[in-house]
């Protein structure tokens, strides 16, 4: 009976525990204001720690502590080697523990300004920051660097942290202003709750228990507040979405989609709507889990049957019929850049929006933060860790919602279209409206009559290389030979181009991807005409290029890389241009002081140092005729 009784009540324990509310919240700040310590002693003094892990905090004190003999709580969140040699935090650290009235999930961010995109990260899925001051040195610039990111992430309550209290001898003289001065910004940037504590992580002062040395202090603790602050509830008359993860059909007897619920709630009989294709069904099942169930809610994992066979597959949105998302390819939002190689207008990157991966690319920077003084800034690029206000064009239309208004539908990340890293991380703002009003129209002579009447296949015959390899000559070649055999060509040089569709255009980075961008453009239009298009560029970066090519249809395209050697590009140089470039006086000149990156899958690669520019041209135009036959 005994053993039936204490097995009941693990039972029950473990079921008052599923029960109990989860907060998630970040700790954050400027470097040393101690963090670490900060959430290594909540952990150590509300008894979250196993044996293991209180004999590894002693001996690692021992080993790499700053605190002489006594405990170093913050090696409980350090854990990279790094991090410990050095005595700061570079990854986010989660941690896990509870009380008896909720359970916790806690993110140590890192306080370098290098790191501010691991705080991004941290902060992305969290309800609540403590933002850590120095009680010594007041509001710091990261300390406003971290509140602006939290802001723009939705997060709503904030607990300042006036730390190392014991270091200013528990003054109050010395908390108040700091605690002012932070209300006047949380209140700048639209933050609505926050509550001051002056506490000391090291001594354990407000952390879990009040503070005699802080007598005037009539606040809650740390984890008194964190115990008690009323988060934001669910908004119970939120539409129903269901982002789309994955399509089950196990069998040609059944279908549904599983996902997890954003907003709102759906019962069994309730019509919805793909808000893709905007047909309309009922919900005829849900499961959670094995378990059938007639109602599912915000936040749970579900499995959903429809009555009707409709479309929809992963990246859809389930909806409200009534209320659905709206769908748009063009937004205006904001972006946190994490990479270090700078963000350049133009450039296509992959997007994941919701369980959506589209193709993108950032059209317009309309400003960049300075987030001391939340001043916008005019900029063409991004570097790593700033913040821009930007436009978006997506290749398809996509659900959404406002990042503010739902943050499932509403974030984003970008990745790169060749490390497939994640370069950034990004909140709707609003649709810039123009997918309702702008639609293709509808022509009655196409492609194909166009190039029916010339008599051809039209393709874009693509050519890369160094300035003076020789593109041009050979293109010039190839028109010649391809126009003297009776087809329809045009040839779009660099040079040319410059000088009046791209003559706002300078050197940089950023103004090379849009110099690529607009000539592609042009080029898929003069294909869809009929002809033959010979586009001459340096065209120095594969984004760029594979980007052109993803204008065309497969065959379309021939990518023709004129493979000549930097030394003899320098002596063919006529117009001096690489001595002028290594003088300095040519900034941004593609092979001394900008990249040129060598194609890796070129359709033809044109050694000049072995063979004529005239024989050259003859293969060229021969590979061109031959895919035409």
């Amino acid at each position: 009976m005994a053993t039936t009784g204490t097995a009941m009540d693990i039972a029950a324990y473990l079921r008052q525990h599923e029960a109990k509310p989860r907060l998630r919240f970040i700790t954050c700040g400027s470097v040393d204001d101690g963090k670490s310590t900060l959430i290594g002693r909540l952990l150590f003094e509300s008894k979250n720690l196993f044996d293991d892990q209180l004999s590894a905090l002693e001996r690692d004190s021992k080993r790499h502590g700053t605190q002489g003999e006594a405990m170093d709580y913050a090696l409980l969140l350090d854990g990279l080697e790094a991090e410990r040699e050095q005595g700061i935090t570079i990854d986010v650290a989660y941690r896990y523990f509870s009380t008896d009235r909720r359970s916790y999930i806690v993110a140590d961010c890192p306080g370098h300004e290098q790191y501010t995109r691991n705080m991004a990260t941290g902060a992305s899925t969290a309800d609540l920051a403590v933002v850590l001051v120095d009680a010594r040195k007041g509001l710091l610039t990261q300390t406003r660097r971290h509140t602006y990111i939290a802001a723009l992430l939705g997060i709503r309550h904030v607990v300042l942290a006036v730390n190392k209290m014991d270091l200013v001898s528990y003054s109050q003289e010395v908390f108040e202003p700091i605690a002012e001065a932070y209300r006047e910004l949380a209140a700048q940037l639209g933050i609505p709750h926050v509550t001051c504590i002056p506490m000391s992580g090291l001594a354990g002062d407000n952390v879990i228990t009040r503070s005699e040395k802080t007598y005037w202090y009539t606040g809650p603790t740390l984890l008194e507040h964190l115990d008690r602050v009323e988060l934001d509830a669910a908004d119970a008359s939120a539409a129903f979405r269901l982002p789309v993860q994955w399509v089950c059909r196990p069998d040609q007897d059944f279908r549904g989609f599983a996902g997890q619920v954003a907003t709102g709630s759906v019962s069994v009989g309730d019509e919805i709507v793909s808000a893709s294709s905007g047909r309309h069904s009922r919900v005829s099942g849900l499961w959670l889990g094995e378990k059938s169930i007639t109602r599912a809610g915000e936040g749970q994992s579900v499995l959903m049957s429809l009555s009707d066979e409709i479309d929809i597959s992963r990246g859809d949105v389930i909806a409200t019929a009534s209320r659905p998302p709206e769908v748009s390819d063009q937004f205006a939002a904001h972006m946190i850049w994490m990479n270090d190689l700078p963000l350049l207008p133009g450039r296509p990157y992959w997007l994941k929006v919701g369980t959506r991966t589209v193709n993108a690319t950032v059209t317009e920077i309309k400003h960049k933060v300075d987030i001391n003084t939340q001043e916008h800034l005019a900029a063409k690029r991004l570097e790593l860790n700033e913040i821009g206000h930007c436009n978006l064009h997506f290749d398809q239309l996509v659900p959404f919602e406002s990042y503010a208004e739902n943050r499932s539908l509403g974030g984003f990340i970008l990745i790169d279209r060749q490390s497939n890293a994640t370069v950034a991380a990004g909140m709707l703002d609003f649709s810039l409206r123009r997918a309702a009003n702008v639609h293709w129209q509808a022509l009655d002579v196409d492609r194909n009559a166009r190039a029916r009447i010339k008599g051809q296949v039209p393709r874009c015959l693509w050519f890369t290389g160094l300035s003076g390899s020789g593109k041009s000559t050979i293109a010039n070649l190839v028109e010649k030979r391809l126009l003297a055999s009776g087809h329809h060509t045009y040839l779009l040089d660099g040079d040319n181009v410059r000088h009046g569709l791209n003559n706002d255009l300078g050197f940089s980075d950023e103004d090379r991807v849009e110099n690529i961008r607009r000539v592609a453009e042009v080029a898929k239009l003069m294909v869809d005409a009929g002809l033959i298009v010979l586009v001459s560029f340096i065209s120095p970066f594969r984004s760029e290029r594979r980007m052109a090519r993803d204008l065309f249809a497969p065959g379309e395209f021939i990518e023709v890389f004129v493979d000549t050697p930097m030394e003899i590009c320098e002596q063919r140089d006529v117009k001096g241009l690489y001595a002028k470039a290594r003088a300095g006086r040519i900034p941004n000149f593609t092979g001394i002081d900008s990249p040129y990156e060598r194609p890796e899958a070129a359709e033809l690669v044109l050694d000049t140092t072995a063979l004529a520019s005239t024989r050259l041209a003859e293969m060229v135009a021969e590979r061109a005729l031959t895919l035409e036959s």
